[in-house]
């Protein structure tokens, strides 16, 4: 049974234009929404947030989040509390870089063999925590 939009998990990633993480953290995203989890997870683009749309924001407040930010600014975690919504999780990408420090990414353009490996691994630890988050919400319907 396939979820509807109005029950997915939206996964916000930062923007992190420019930057290396926010690569990584955005193609984690893709992967996650378009092959891992494709039924139970869409994306908002943070853009939305911080120009104040309001159709965003409302989905923000009543749906379950998950950010993904690039760097230690977390842009894409305050973004989603300013508006009021509040983040089931929050993945940061230097967090899961720490833990494979094997894995550099050295251009913001072409991630690379070891970007898209570093990518991956953060996208399974998202689709894990979709996971949780719907067995949650399956547990409170009864």
């Amino acid at each position: 049974m396939s979820a509807t939009d109005d029950d997915k998990v939206l996964i916000i990633p930062c923007s992190g234009i420019g930057k290396a993480f926010g690569s990584v953290g955005r193609e984690a995203m893709y992967m996650v929404a378009e092959e891992l989890r494709p039924d139970k997870t869409e994306t908002l683009c943070l853009s939305l947030l911080t120009l104040g749309d309001e159709e965003a924001k409302d989905r923000v407040r009543n749906h379950p989040v998950i950010t993904i930010d690039g760097c230690g600014q977390a842009c894409s975690e305050l973004n989603v509390k300013g508006v009021g919504g509040r983040s089931e999780a929050n993945f940061r990408v230097i967090d899961t870089y720490r833990e494979h420090r094997e894995l550099k990414v050295n251009s913001v353009l072409h991630l690379g063999e070891a970007g898209r490996k570093l990518a991956r691994i953060l996208a399974e630890q998202v689709a894990s925590q979709v996971d949780a988050i719907k067995r949650k919400e399956d547990m409170l319907r009864g």
